[in-house]
C-alpha cells in the first residue's frame, strides 16, 4: 500500500486511476453476478446493471464493461468516482459490518500515517468550524457540526459531545466525533471506521473517504455560520 498521508493521497489515487480501474475491471469480469452482487451489497436492475449510492448520489455501473455512470443524468462519473467504486466492488467479499469502530491507527498499516491522517481529517475540521465561527457569535463550532451532519443524513452516534454516522457505500460507513474542549485541553475530533471496513478498501481508499466526508461536513457547516 502506498503512503496516506495528508490530502496527497487524493492525488497518489489521481496519478495511478487508469491503471487501478483496468485492474478492478478485470478483477470484477472474473466473478459471477449473483456473487458480486451479494459481496458488494449492490442493487441490480433489470439490464443486470449494479446500482449502488456513494454519498447520497446513486451510481450505476454496467455489467458488461463496468463503466460508471451518474444514475440520475446518464453522465460517465469522474475516473476518481470510477476508481473508488470499482476498487470497492474488486475488495468486496461480503463480510458482515461489524458494528464495531476502531480509529485509523487499528486499521491496515494505519499506524504509520495516523499523524498525517488526522491531520487533514479531525484537526482540519475543528480548526476550520472554530475559525468559521470566530466571527458569528450565535453559532458556535459544535452547533454547526450538528447542523451540518444532520443535514448530510447523518445518524446521530452516543460518543462524544456529538457523533454521527455516514452510510457512504453500501457496506461502509464511517462515524465522525467531536470533543468539545475546555480551558485544559482542546476541541478534538476524529473519523472512525468499522473494522471490517478494510474489507470493501484498502487504507489509502479509507483515507480518501475520511477526507472527503470532512469536507463536506465543512462545507455543509459553511452554511450554518453565515
Amino acid at each position: 500500500m502506498r503512503g496516506v498521508g495528508p490530502a496527497p493521497q487524493i492525488k497518489e489515487w489521481v496519478d495511478r486511476m487508469m491503471p487501478v480501474i483496468v485492474e478492478a475491471r478485470s478483477t470484477l469480469r472474473a466473478v459471477k453476478p449473483g456473487k458480486l452482487a451479494l459481496r458488494t451489497g449492490c442493487e441490480r436492475d433489470a439490464q443486470g446493471n449494479y446500482r449502488l449510492t456513494f454519498f447520497s448520489k446513486e451510481y450505476v455501473i454496467s455489467a458488461d464493461d463496468f463503466v460508471v455512470r451518474d444514475a440520475a443524468t446518464g453522465k460517465a462519473a469522474s475516473s476518481f468516482t470510477a476508481s473508488l467504486l470499482l476498487t470497492y466492488m474488486a475488495t468486496a467479499d461480503g463480510t458482515t459490518p461489524s458494528g464495531r469502530w476502531v480509529g485509523f491507527h487499528e486499521l491496515p498499516d494505519g499506524m504509520f500515517y495516523v499523524q498525517a491522517f488526522q491531520g487533514y481529517t479531525g484537526v482540519r475540521l475543528v480548526r476550520e468550524l472554530e475559525s468559521a465561527c470566530a466571527m458569528v457569535t450565535e453559532v458556535d463550532p459544535l452547533m454547526a457540526f450538528h447542523r451540518a451532519a444532520e443535514r448530510l443524513g447523518g445518524r446521530a452516534f452516543e460518543i462524544g459531545e456529538a457523533g454521527y454516522v455516514f452510510g457512504l457505500l453500501p457496506r461502509v460507513s464511517l462515524a465522525l466525533v467531536y470533543w468539545l474542549g475546555d480551558d485544559e485541553f482542546p476541541s478534538q475530533a476524529r473519523v472512525l471506521f468499522e473494522d471490517s471496513a478494510c474489507h470493501y478498501l484498502p487504507t489509502d481508499g479509507l483515507a480518501i473517504l475520511g477526507s472527503q466526508l470532512v469536507g463536506r461536513v465543512l462545507n455543509a457547516a459553511s452554511q450554518a455560520t453565515v
